[in-house]
């Protein structure tokens, strides 16, 4: 079964509950070439691992660009004809906050970028909010920019899917 994908979805859910795996299926469905654009850095070992695991299950057919910073550039690198996996927006953001970068400025290029692409993107995002209220400052900033973005894209987006426990939920538009 082939998926028709809209210019922009959003995938929603919180940490291990099969957004991403949901997110690449749509993709894989799209028949287009699979572009993943990988925005973890690996800082130890279990991270290079988890990345290695990432990049093994995907297999072969799909384009990696490396982007931990630097979406709207990666998305340059796009062409009609593909359809692009951004994994994940989450550490996108940490790594602009960890750098104290121009959060605002960095999110507004973003959404600049995904409005110009011009091939479809499934973008995955972690929702944050609803857990408890952090304890320090800088965990409380990010959960608000997290917050934040997460309201940005879903905005722009045609549309969003929060999942949980691998299921599912529309929340904008409809499933593919």
């Amino acid at each position: 079964m082939t998926v028709f994908l809209p210019p922009l979805t959003l995938v929603l859910g919180g940490a291990a509950s099969g957004k991403s795996a949901y997110a690449e299926s749509l993709v894989v469905q799209s028949g287009l070439e699979r572009v993943y654009i990988a925005t973890a850095q690996a800082f130890d070992a279990e991270m290079t691992d988890k990345i290695a695991d990432h990049r093994k299950s995907r297999g072969p057919d799909w384009t990696t660009i490396e982007a931990p910073m630097d979406l709207p550039n990666a998305l340059n690198k796009t062409k009609a004809g593909d359809a692009v996996l951004i994994d994940c927006a989450t550490l996108w953001l940490t790594n602009n906050v960890l750098a104290e970068a121009d959060i605002q400025k960095m999110t507004q290029d973003l959404l600049a970028a995904l409005r110009a692409t011009a091939c479809p993107i499934v973008i995955v995002s972690n929702e944050v909010g609803q857990g408890i209220v952090p304890d320090n400052a800088l965990s409380r900033k990010f959960r608000n920019a997290q917050g934040r973005l997460n309201q940005e894209i879903a905005a722009q987006a045609d549309t969003v899917v929060a999942v949980m426990a691998g299921l599912p939920f529309a929340l904008k538009g409809e499933l593919l």
